[in-house]
């Protein structure tokens, strides 16, 4: 048996641990961290000296800033290097929509340096965007809500004249998302929104249902790795996840399956939807990585940040299905860094921890 992938050097971005509306790439980490099997080391990459991850020695071997995603490719690829002499990884996890065409688009120099990914190209990325889901589900058989890009605030003046009625989901391009009920709602959110995440601003057609979320690893051939279905019990201002249960629902499932399949979809997805009155399905959102939620896959036995390594290094992945009724509830801690260790990642955009065992022994 290939155990190879108990061994690896992974770098995971990502390791914001704001409360409201945390980054996907620390629990990402803990769901590597928490394997018994696992002896490998976790880089953390962030891309502000307050990522709160960076700092957590207990997981991260060491953390690192990058530059800001506008600052473009070619400067990322040149940190990336940096770390990678400094620090040599043999994965990369992207966990930010903001970053993942870039890493897409970096995916052939990142693997002559030796860097694996299990990620989508360009193309796919670009087919599961939010103004594209009804071009994209539309020929599946699959619903999703209407949805449309605007420029300026003026289409909430009389937007009922073109069929589209109170209240809206207004969204960023990347993240972020406001259920208004009237035209003031409106332009008040488009406005923060395009100050945010830039244009064009999106608007949906709200439905009113139940929220459900699946996280799936694809194999790139249309197969799933792994997959774990979510109901949402409790939700942030942002309208995130702060509490979820796991189910089994064959319908769920299925529309999962189906979307994966028809992408032939390589690496981690998250599919948000609703479902209404009656019973169907709405796809609201397909994200192109692991959500924040995702150590929930861990505790219900589908860890799928695992599964990706084992399938990176082709070993085999167990068929195990996640247990269903196994709830998260998310939680804030406060993280105590010292002065000197933020002056280190402020001046020098890095700061490599001391080993797990030898942080507890200092602590004895």
């Amino acid at each position: 048996m290939n155990a190879r992938w108990q061994y690896l050097r992974v770098a995971i971005t990502g390791m914001n641990n704001r409360p409201d509306n945390p980054g996907p790439g620390h629990a990402t980490a803990r769901c590597l961290h928490t394997l018994k099997e696992f002896k490998g080391e976790i880089i953390g990459l962030g891309y502000d000296v307050l990522d709160g991850g960076l700092y957590d020695r207990q997981i991260c071997h060491s953390g690192h800033l990058l530059p800001y995603p506008s600052s473009g490719e070619q400067a990322l690829l040149e940190r990336l290097r940096q770390i990678h002499a400094e620090q040599p990884f043999d994965v990369l996890i992207p966990c930010l929509d903001s970053e993942m065409i870039a890493f897409s688009r970096l995916a052939t120099e990142l693997n002559e340096m030796g860097i694996a990914l299990l990620i989508p190209s360009q193309h796919m990325i670009e087919r599961r965007d939010k103004d594209r889901l009804p071009e994209l589900c539309a020929p599946l058989g699959l619903s999703t809500p209407p949805i449309r890009h605007l420029t300026h605030a003026g289409f909430f003046l009389d937007c009922a004249l073109e069929g589209w009625n109170y209240p809206l989901v207004v969204k960023g391009r990347f993240y972020d998302a406001s259920i208004v009920h009237n035209a003031t709602q409106a332009q008040a959110a488009f406005q923060r929104m395009a100050h945010e995440w830039g244009l064009p601003v999106l608007v949906q057609q709200y439905i009113e249902g139940h929220e459900f979320n699946v996280c799936a690893v694809g194999d790139g051939q249309g197969g799933t790795l792994g997959l774990v279905m979510m109901r949402k019990r409790a939700l942030t201002e942002k309208g995130k996840a702060w509490a979820g249960t796991t189910i089994e629902h064959p319908q769920l499932e299925q529309t999962a399956r189906k979307l994966i399949r028809a992408l032939k979809w390589p690496g981690p997805l998250e599919i948000e939807l609703i479902c209404d009155g009656k019973g169907q399905f709405h796809i609201l959102e397909i994200n192109p990585r692991f959500p924040a939620w995702v150590f929930l896959t861990h505790g219900a036995g589908c860890n799928l940040p695992q599964r990706l390594l084992q399938h990176l290094c082709q070993s085999p992945v167990a068929p195990d299905r996640a247990k269903a009724g196994t709830t998260f509830i998310r939680y804030a801690e406060e993280r105590i860094v010292q002065l000197d260790d933020l002056a280190t990642m402020t001046l020098q955009g890095q700061l490599i921890h001391s080993s797990a065992s030898t942080f507890l022994e200092s602590l004895a």
